[in-house]
């Protein structure tokens, strides 16, 4: 019988839906304040994985100036999909810090990734932390798709056949929106993203009848004591979404399924991410991602009005907490 190291290649199982592509960065462009545009490259992005969307990866950042040992280079490693199991086999002092994030562009042909990163304020994260000291050529693993295997998967965008669609987020969610509103052709889209500031609106051009409203936080809003300040975050979005809603009743109609009151959610204690597995029925898809709190009132409003199939409510980040891991 043949060990699992020495299996033939018909008996080699098929490549993994995901796996670790080790990289090194190429480009670092900043879009915005906020904003950075990290382009990676390596010789194995030749199969990196091109259905777009919101497809999600994972970088692992290095941990004292290391990436630790996952087999990224080694064929059986990526084709047992058995990364995950050795990088949670490291102790905690050895194990490199794993975040998510969404591919913003891939060029195969090249050997690019492009991933749009948030340059946030406090820098204390270990993605922020990488982010301001970055350099071109330093080395990061990316954990995404591989376009030779039978499966897809890492995408939460599913609208069916919807016509009209409603996407919503913050600034995390910005790569995500832009990629799915880009990739449009007959469906109607409004997206609204909200963003630190005016200088983060980004030259963005969605296809056919889609547009893009951009909210900057620092436009400011009026506090209940009559004080112009600036709008804490979420507050921009849900209160754009909140009007969009009520000036389109008439599309509302068109989602499948009842209105629901939603059960609550426990954003301290679960992670928010509701992604219905199979398209929207009907002629009406949202999707909302960002900030966990935001996206909680968000899919108050929403699950409200339509079916729970017809949303996808999607939790990126909690204010104040690391990622599950």
């Amino acid at each position: 019988m043949l060990s699992r190291t020495h299996l033939s290649p018909v008996a080699r199982p098929a490549y993994p839906a995901y796996r670790p592509f080790r990289v090194t960065v190429r480009r670092l462009l900043p879009l915005s304040p906020h904003l950075v545009r990290v382009t990676v490259t390596g010789p194995d992005l030749a199969v990196f994985g091109t259905t777009g969307l919101d497809q999600r990866v994972k970088l692992m950042f290095p941990l004292r100036g290391r990436l630790c040992e996952i087999g990224a280079d080694d064929e059986t490693t990526i084709r047992e999909g058995a990364w995950y199991a050795r990088w949670r086999a490291l102790p905690d002092d050895e194990r490199c810090p794993l975040r998510t994030y969404t591919v913003r562009q891939v060029r195969p042909d090249v050997g690019e990734l492009d991933v749009d990163m948030v340059r946030h304020a406090d820098g204390g994260g270990p993605a922020a932390s990488w982010l301001a000291a970055a350099r071109v050529g330093d080395e990061l693993v990316v954990v995404g798709p591989d376009a030779r295997s039978a499966e897809v998967t890492g995408i939460d965008w599913r609208p069916g056949h919807a016509q009209h669609l409603l996407l919503a987020g913050d600034e995390t969610a910005a790569p995500a929106i832009c990629s799915i509103v880009e990739s449009l052709d007959g469906p109607t889209a409004q997206a609204i993203i909200e963003v630190p500031s005016a200088d983060d609106i980004l030259s963005v051009y969605p296809r056919g009848r889609s547009r893009i409203t951009w909210l900057a936080r620092d436009g400011g809003c009026t506090t209940a004591e009559g004080v112009r300040d600036v709008a804490p975050h979420g507050l921009l979005l849900t209160q754009t979404v909140r009007t969009w809603l009520t000036r389109h009743t008439t599309l509302l109609a068109g989602a499948l399924g009842t209105p629901t009151e939603p059960d609550d959610v426990d954003i301290d204690a679960e992670l928010l991410w509701e992604s219905p597995p199979d398209p929207a029925g009907g002629d009406f898809y949202a999707w909302i991602a960002g900030e966990a709190a935001m996206v909680r009132d968000l899919r108050r409003l929403l699950r409200g009005a339509i079916g729970p199939g017809n949303a996808a409510f999607l939790g990126y980040w909690r204010a104040g907490r690391a990622e599950p891991q």
